[in-house]
């Protein structure tokens, strides 16, 4: 395997990165981000976790199209996604979240949708193969 460009692969939206690359930058990013939320937690609590968890957004987001490119995947459904996933660390940073035990009606009505397609997202990106040949978004990556 060729070296990875870590620069391209989580700050760029152009191209198409292979189930492979993707879940390298899957374990990379979430092996980071743990690392990140377990100071985090220890420092000062949720507030600076979400904090955390946005600065993340970026990069997952810039992985995640990518891969999404590569399935020939609106990408809007990638934006619905992390756009709950923003508001609700931002209602956590701002708090009007309830405790971490206990989530309120509103945190509820968004983390439904949001965990179902997560699993939804994480299939199809993580395991189903991308279009065959070239698409609009560059050749094939494999």
């Amino acid at each position: 395997m060729a070296q990875i460009d870590w620069t391209y692969l989580f700050t760029s939206f152009d191209g198409r990165i292979g189930r492979r690359l993707f879940w390298i930058g899957v374990l990379a990013l979430l092996v980071v981000e743990i690392a990140a939320q377990t100071l985090a937690h220890q420092v000062e609590g949720n507030r600076l976790g979400a904090i955390v968890d946005l600065a993340f957004t970026y990069p997952e987001f810039a992985l995640c199209v990518k891969r999404a490119q590569d399935r020939n995947m609106p990408i809007w459904l990638l934006g619905i996604f992390f756009a709950i996933s923003v508001l609700m660390n931002f209602l956590v940073v701002i708090g009007w979240s309830g405790r971490a035990d206990e989530l309120t009606t509103p945190e509820l009505i968004m983390l439904v949708p949001w965990a179902v397609l997560a699993i939804a997202l994480l299939a199809d990106l993580g395991f189903r193969r991308g279009t065959v040949g070239p698409n609009r978004y560059g050749p094939d990556p494999t």
